[in-house]
């Protein structure tokens, strides 16, 4: 028994659970550690059928990492505890994205950032109504990581580049339309399939109770995303700023509001996933070269100042327009890191 998660075995399911609903689960270092070791204790444990991984409260499954000691950290000029976090989440998202047995995921509320990537690359994924699920990373001076250029590559369409550039949220309907979601089961039956589940390791109960999802407003959008953001970045907003419909209008300024910089290289590490069939780990590599550099070279520090310390929601990003980022921008912040280079 933890304080912010609660591990534990019952008749066939390793169990984890989040319990830290006042942060709305958001993950901290120790809990990544944790949930990798009880996944090898039970990867070859011939008692544990599947795993189940749920959290408490109504609000989020997981609404991403704890970034408070990220900055603190950081603006002393101290990297290495968020380089050290990374690697340690990354090697957590691996082990769930590769895990031999059946991974349940149960994700109401809001499931963001590092919570994509303890949720969404699990064997089934379930949805509900309050199912809010974004990689909202380049609000913050990041690209989509913890796997998640992974799973925009294989969106449909250019879907992925749109999620990715503008943080946009997806109910369930449209997290299952997006490969972010297998099942839509209300809320009210989570109780019931949790104990089937614990007892029986059964997982024909999730595909019993399953419902047609509501339809979403990204499928709806589809054509005119990918007559959007097909292009490269500067492409991207010319085509939104010629369209001037009422969706391109709230894309362009969702775009304008993210850091730059962390919109082009997200962009690229998506279209090289898409272009090259890049695996989990490929895709988390990539990620890496990013997040190590991106205490010290890129927005990052600034998008949290803005967002979650003084909370003005005023950053000042390195390039004043996506436009501004250059090719070299781009390669030097996702050049290969030598004997730096994440280790999984």
């Amino acid at each position: 028994m933890m304080a912010d998660l609660r591990l534990y075995q019952t008749e066939t399911a390793g169990r984890i659970t989040l319990t830290r609903p006042q942060a709305l689960n958001a993950l901290s270092h120790q809990m990544c550690r944790d949930i990798t070791a009880a996944l090898a204790r039970w990867r070859d444990d011939p008692s544990v059928a599947l795993v189940l991984i749920d959290a408490e409260g109504e609000r989020a499954f997981c609404a991403g990492g704890d970034l408070q000691q990220m900055y603190e950290t950081g603006i002393r000029g101290d990297y290495a505890p968020a380089r050290a976090f990374w690697a340690d989440e990354y090697r957590m998202n691996a082990a769930i994205a590769e895990y031999p047995k059946p991974v349940v995921t149960l994700l109401q509320g809001f499931t963001m950032g590092g919570g994509v990537g303890l949720g969404c690359h699990a064997s089934t994924r379930v949805v509900c109504e309050t199912s809010q699920i974004a990689l909202p990373e380049v609000a913050i001076g990041l690209v989509p990581d913890v796997g998640g250029s992974h799973l925009l590559a294989r969106a449909p369409g250019s879907i992925g580049e749109y999620l990715a550039a503008t943080a946009a949220r997806m109910g369930p309907g449209d997290a299952i339309h997006a490969g972010f979601a297998d099942l839509y089961i209300p809320h009210e039956f989570w109780i019931d399939i949790t104990t089937r589940l614990e007892d029986t390791a059964g997982l024909a109960i999730l595909d019993a109770m399953a419902e047609p999802a509501p339809a979403g407003p990204i499928k709806a959008a589809r054509a005119e995303i990918d007559a959007t953001f097909a292009g490269t970045p500067g492409a991207i907003v010319a085509a939104l700023e010629a369209r001037g419909s009422a969706f391109a209008t709230a894309a362009l300024a969702a775009l304008r509001r993210a850091s730059p910089l962390a919109v082009a290289c997200g962009l690229a590490n998506i279209r090289d996933q898409r272009d090259h069939g890049g695996t989990i780990r490929e895709a988390l590599a990539s990620e890496y070269r990013f997040t190590h550099r991106a205490p010290e070279k890129s927005d990052f520090l600034e998008g949290i100042r803005a967002a979650i310390i003084d909370k003005d929601k005023a950053p000042r990003w390195k390039h004043a327009r996506l436009e501004d980022v250059t090719e070299r921008d781009i390669a030097e912040m996702r050049a290969p890191l030598g004997p730096d280079e994440l280790q999984l």
